[in-house]
């Protein structure tokens, strides 16, 4: 176990300055020729606001990063994202919009009769695009979890325009992890009112560009609609599964209160995580629908407690749905660990916080398709790859119990990416992930699903991101090709930063490209293709 008493970790939660223009790469090793296109990534770039402090993981300004890879050479550029919640804090050097886990104070020039009146605007929706970036079209998007995305141009990091989901859609927000098909359709899940006041989860779906070249965005339909537990609480929802005949929606046990979501934040300012809280006593409800025909499968799924932020793959086979996830054990939220306070803290106080936390752990789960009433009582999974079970109870529900995948204390797979454009939703091998110790990212790591057998890139107080595989133009096997980070390394030398290329087949180094700037913490992105 790797320990880093140095804390060299802190400079991942550092407020850094936006590029004027690209700065050339210092290459060791050497870059694959076959290799050109851009790295792209978001993340938290700005913590505080003049003397006023954001306080969550989730609050930084957005800033999009860009590593472009050309006949060997490597240029890194940065900008801030121009979203209202950044201009607006720009212009009055305040923090205006709340955020995540920050409560945005009323404008001190204001007089008391307005600041009143504002009471009753409602809460101003963020529009902090700092999750994800995704293609819709020929355009591309960053993103959070809000009805808000917004248009940035992936060459010169510019922003084009903020657009406003619900204006095309029924949903109150979409998550930061859409899938994107081979052919472009781009589908997501958001909470929506559903019938009679309840609360519900649409599908959206988002055709590719077609002929007459309009915006997607405007085709937008919902495809299905998933049922909510509970029919004024929905439960907080990050990603979902998909594959060529079918979507799954886990829904977990972190909830969202929204009495105290719609009521009006800034008479005790509140923020978005003051809105969440769990149900103890439900576990999980997994719903599966059918893609093509919008249809949902009458068929209860349900497991013991856990928070889910990523699933790693779906695939179906003979007539079963294989559904690999990262959960994390118990209803607590996970979130409530990721303050920057505590991420920030020493590490001896880090490992403290993370030991009260849920547990990480990748797991697999089976989801029989077709259920005869006849095997009451039998567990229903007949497939010899799997230790998974789903046993048909007598009250029609089906409990599910998985197969470990990964597992160590405190040291989490997450993040996890794959060979996405040719496995997505099919029978795969292997995922790449980023290793969590005690929520520290500290290695990077390949896992084979099926053998369980691990290999792990690792250094001394580095730091590393989400790993994103791209594919060798010639491939033959899934994991030819190689895997992209940024690493930060505050303590070794004078590069504090550099993007790392591993082989994937084995995660050994091949080229890495330093710069002399620190990079801050990004979470998501993908790799553009030149």
């Amino acid at each position: 176990r790797v320990e880093h008493p140095a804390g060299g970790y802190k400079k991942l939660f550092e407020t850094v300055e936006e590029l004027a223009s690209p700065v050339t790469a210092h290459v060791t090793g050497r870059i694959p020729t076959w290799l050109r296109g851009s790295l792209l990534r978001c993340g938290p770039g700005l913590f505080e606001v003049g003397a006023e402090p954001f306080y969550h993981l989730f609050d930084g300004q957005a800033l999009l990063h860009k590593f472009d890879f050309k006949e060997g050479h490597v240029t890194y550029h940065r900008r801030f994202v121009r979203t209202d919640a950044y201009v607006r804090a720009m212009t009055e050097k305040r923090i205006v919009i709340t955020e995540f886990g920050t409560y945005a104070y009323p404008d001190p020039c204001k007089n008391i009769f307005s600041r009143f009146f504002s009471y009753f605007k409602g809460v101003e929706v963020t529009d902090n695009a700092l999750v994800n970036v995704y293609p819709v079209g020929e355009d591309y998007y960053a993103c959070t979890e809000t009805n808000f995305i917004t248009k940035i141009n992936p060459d010169t990091l510019e922003t084009i325009k903020q657009v406003d989901l619900c204006k095309y859609v029924s949903v109150n927000g979409a998550t930061a992890h859409p899938h994107v098909e081979n052919d472009g359709t781009v589908y997501n899940i958001g909470n929506c009112f559903g019938k009679n006041f309840s609360l519900a989860y649409n599908i959206i779906r988002i055709p590719p560009l077609q002929a007459d070249k309009e915006d997607p965005m405007t085709k937008s339909e919902v495809v299905v609609q998933f049922p909510c537990s509970d029919r004024f609480k929905p439960s907080y929802v990050h990603s979902f599964g998909l594959t060529s005949n079918y979507i799954v929606f886990v829904e977990t046990p972190v909830k969202i209160n929204l009495l105290k979501f719609l009521s009006s934040w800034s008479l005790w300012g509140a923020n978005y995580m003051d809105c969440f809280e769990s149900n103890e006593t439900m576990g999980v409800w997994l719903h599966v629908a059918e893609k093509k025909k919008g249809r949902l499968l009458n068929i209860k799924y349900r497991t013991s407690a856990f928070n889910l932020f990523h699933h790693i793959n779906t695939y179906e086979d003979n007539g079963f749905l294989i559904v690999d996830l990262c959960t994390w054990k118990g209803f607590e939220f996970v979130y409530n660990y990721l303050y920057l306070a505590n991420l920030r803290a020493n590490w001896d106080e880090v490992k403290r916080q993370a030991e009260k936390a849920p547990q990480p752990e990748a797991r697999r789960y089976v989801l029989p398709l077709h259920i005869d009433k006849a095997d009451t009582g039998k567990n229903l999974v007949t497939l010899p790859y799997t230790t998974a079970t789903a046993t048909l109870r007598s009250d029609e529900t089906i409990w599910l119990e998985p197969e470990v995948i990964f597992s160590g204390p405190r040291h989490a797979f997450e993040f996890p990416q794959i060979n996405y454009k040719k496995y997505g939703g099919k029978p795969y091998t292997y995922t790449y992930g980023l290793g969590l110790n005690h929520f520290v990212p500290d290695r990077l790591c390949k896992l084979n699903v099926k053998t369980k057998e691990t290999w792990v890139w690792q250094e001394p107080d580095s730091y590393p991101s989400e790993p994103i595989f791209v594919p060798h133009p010639d491939a033959l096997e899934e994991d030819d090709g190689v895997v992209l980070s940024i690493v930060i390394s505050p303590g070794a030398g004078p590069k504090p930063a550099y993007l790392l290329i591993l082989n994937a087949k084995d995660m050994s180094e091949v080229a890495r490209a330093e710069v002399e700037v620190n990079i801050p913490v990004t979470f998501h992105g993908l790799f553009k293709k030149a």
